[in-house]
C-alpha cells in the first residue's frame, strides 16, 4: 500500500480527505496539523503521497513543499487550496508540487488527481529505471549509469518549463517513453499527449495532417478536419521520426513555433496555437543540415534542451533491473509466476548487442515467458537468433542434468525405437515395453509414423516431467517442433508435471 501524509490544521478537513483515499483501500493513511510536523514526519517516514495544505501554522506550506521535495524529490505532492489561495497553489506547482485541488474538496476530484500524479510518476521512473534510488543508512544511492541518470534529471527539468524538445536515440531506446513522461509531469498534464509519426504520412497529406483542411481544399475533402495541431490544443504533440518530415513542412512548423500561428489548408484564417512540440529522431540531423536534407533553423529552434538517450549496449549494467520489470510486467499479463533468470540466461543475455534496444529486449522476455514452463526463465527458452549471436552452446546444460538425459536414453534403450510384429531391430528382449506395436498386416507407413511421433513426445515429456525446454533440449528436438507437435497431437504437457 502506499503511504499518504495528509497535512492541514482543520480536523473536519483532514477527516474528510482520509475517509476519501480509505475507501480505495490502496492507501496507508497518516495526518498532520502543521507544516513542521508534516516535515518531520517526511524525514522520519517513507511517504509516497502528501495531501498538503497551503495556509498552515508554524511552517507554511509552500515552504514546507520546499524542504519535503529537498528531502526527497520524488514524493507526490498534491496542493489543498482555498479558491482565495489559488496564487499561492500555482506557485506551489512551479515548485514541484503535481496538482492542486481547491477546497472543500470532492472525493472523485482528489482521488483521479492522486492516480494521475501515480501514472505520471511511474512514467518518469519507468524512464530511469537504470537509476534506482534506494536508502542505506539513511544515505542515497543513486544508479551507477551516468547517462540514464542524465536522463532522469533532464526530464524532471523539462517538465517544469515549456520549452520545445529535442529527444535524440537510436530505435528502441524508449523516445517516446520520454516525452510522455515529461508531458504527465509537466504543467499541461491535464491536457492531451497527441503522437504523430512523420515517417507515416505521404508528403501530399502532411500539411493537412498538422495543420488541418477545409471542405473542398482538394480533392478528396468532402468535408472539414481540424488537424494534429488543434488536436493537441494545451497539451503536447509528440512529433516522431522528425528527420523524415518534408523541407516545406520543416518550414511551415518553424513558423508555429516561432509565431504560435498556423492556417489550415484552403483556409485564409490564422488560428492560434497553444502546443508544446516534442521531437524525437535516430537520424544524423547534422549530416542532413550539411546535405541540405533538414532546416538549420529548425534544427536549434528545437535543440534548445537536447535529450540523447543511450543504446542498451552502451547500459548493459542495466539489464538485470530491466529484465526484472519485464519479469513483474509479464507476470501481470500471462498470469505466471517467474522469479527471475538463471545464471546462464543472464550472462547470454549480457553478452548479446542488442541493436533493437529495450524494445527488442522487452520482445525476447515475453518469448521466452510464452515458452517457459519452469517458475524461472532459462536458456532454453530464448529464441535462437540470440543463442546464435552470443555463441551459446547448450550442451553444459545437459550436463548439468546428466542424470535425466541416462534415465531418458536408457528408458528410450529399453522400449525400442520400433517393433514390427512384436521383435525388436535392437534385438531387446520380447517382455520389453514397444514404443509402437506394429502387426504385419497393418504396415502403413504414415499411420505408423505419427503413432511413433505421439508416443515418443508422450515418453520424453513423461521422463522430463513436462518441463518443455528440458524435453526440446535432451530428447534433440527443436522447440518449435515440439510445441508444434504438441498442439497437433492435443498433448497438454501439464499432464505430466510431478
Amino acid at each position: 500500500m502506499l503511504k499518504v501524509l495528509v497535512v492541514d490544521d482543520d480536523a473536519a478537513l483532514r477527516l474528510t480527505v482520509k475517509e476519501a483515499l480509505k475507501v480505495t483501500g490502496r492507501f496507508d493513511i497518516d495526518e498532520a496539523v502543521d507544516g513542521a510536523e508534516a516535515v518531520e514526519k517526511v524525514r522520519n517516514g517513507n511517504f509516497q503521497i502528501i495531501v498538503l495544505d497551503v495556509d498552515l501554522p508554524k511552517i507554511n506550506g509552500l515552504e514546507a513543499l520546499k524542504t519535503i521535495k529537498e528531502h526527497d524529490p520524488s514524493i507526490i505532492v498534491t496542493i489543498l487550496t482555498a479558491h482565495a489561495n489559488v496564487d499561492d497553489a500555482v506557485k506551489a506547482v512551479k515548485e514541484g508540487a503535481y496538482n492542486y485541488v481547491s477546497k472543500p474538496v470532492m472525493s472523485e476530484d482528489l482521488i483521479k488527481m492522486i492516480d494521475s500524479a501515480i501514472e505520471a510518476t511511474n512514467l518518469t521512473t519507468y524512464v530511469a529505471n537504470s537509476a534506482p534510488v534506494m536508502m542505506e543508512k539513511g544515505r542515497k544511492i543513486i544508479g551507477n549509469n551516468a547517462e540514464m541518470q542524465k536522463v532522469f534529471n533532464i526530464v524532471y527539468k523539462l517538465a517544469k518549463v515549456d520549452t520545445p524538445v529535442l529527444i535524440r536515440g537510436a530505435s528502441g531506446t524508449g523516445k517516446e517513453l520520454v516525452a510522455r513522461a515529461i508531458h504527465f509531469n509537466s504543467a499541461r498534464k491535464s491536457g492531451k499527449f497527441v503522437a504523430i509519426n512523420c515517417s507515416a504520412i505521404p508528403e501530399s497529406l502532411f500539411e493537412s495532417e498538422l495543420f488541418g483542411h477545409e471542405k473542398g481544399a482538394f480533392t478528396g475533402a468532402d468535408s472539414r478536419k481540424i488537424g494534429k495541431f488543434q488536436y493537441a490544443e494545451s497539451g503536447t504533440l509528440f512529433l516522431d521520426e522528425l528527420g523524415d518530415m518534408p523541407l516545406l513542412m520543416q518550414a511551415k512548423l518553424l513558423r508555429v513555433l516561432q509565431e504560435k500561428l498556423f492556417t489550415p489548408v484552403g483556409s485564409n484564417r490564422e488560428i492560434e496555437s497553444n502546443v508544446r512540440i516534442i521531437a524525437a529522431t535516430n537520424k544524423p540531423l547534422e549530416e542532413m543540415i550539411q546535405k541540405g536534407e533538414f532546416r538549420e533553423d529548425l534544427f536549434y529552434r528545437l535543440n534548445v534542451i537536447p535529450i540523447f538517450l543511450p543504446s542498451l549496449a552502451e547500459r548493459k549494467d542495466d539489464l538485470p533491473k530491466l529484465i526484472s520489470m519485464f519479469v513483474n510486467k509479464f507476470n501481470d499479463a500471462h498470469g505466471k509466476k517467474i522469479l527471475g533468470l538463471s545464471p546462464d540466461t543472464l550472462a547470454c543475455l549480457k553478452k548479446y548487442d542488442w541493436p533493437g534496444n529495450i524494445r527488442e529486449l522487452e520482445n525476447v522476455i515475453e518469448h521466452s515467458f510464452i515458452l517457459e514452463t519452469s517458475n524461472s526463465l532459462n536458456i532454453g527458452s530464448l529464441p535462437s537468433y540470440i543463442l546464435a549471436a552470443t555463441n551459446t552452446n547448450v550442451t553444459p546444460l545437459l550436463e548439468k542434468d546428466s542424470e535425466l538425459t541416462r534415465s531418458f536414453e536408457q528408458s528410450a534403450e529399453d522400449s525400442g525405437v520400433l517393433n514390427v510384429g512384436g521383435h525388436s531391430d535392437t534385438d531387446s528382449s520380447s517382455d520389453s515395453e514397444s514404443i509402437v506395436d506394429i502387426k504385419g498386416e497393418e504396415l502403413d507407413f504414415n499411420k505408423h509414423k505419427e503413432a511413433f511421433e505421439r508416443e515418443f513426445i508422450v515418453k520424453a515429456l513423461q521422463t522430463f516431467k513436462g518441463r518443455i525446454n528440458q524435453t526440446a533440449l535432451h530428447a534433440k528436438i527443436p522447440k518449435k517442433t515440439l510445441l508444434r507437435k504438441i498442439e497437433k497431437y492435443g498433448i497438454n504437457a501439464r499432464d505430466y508435471v510431478e
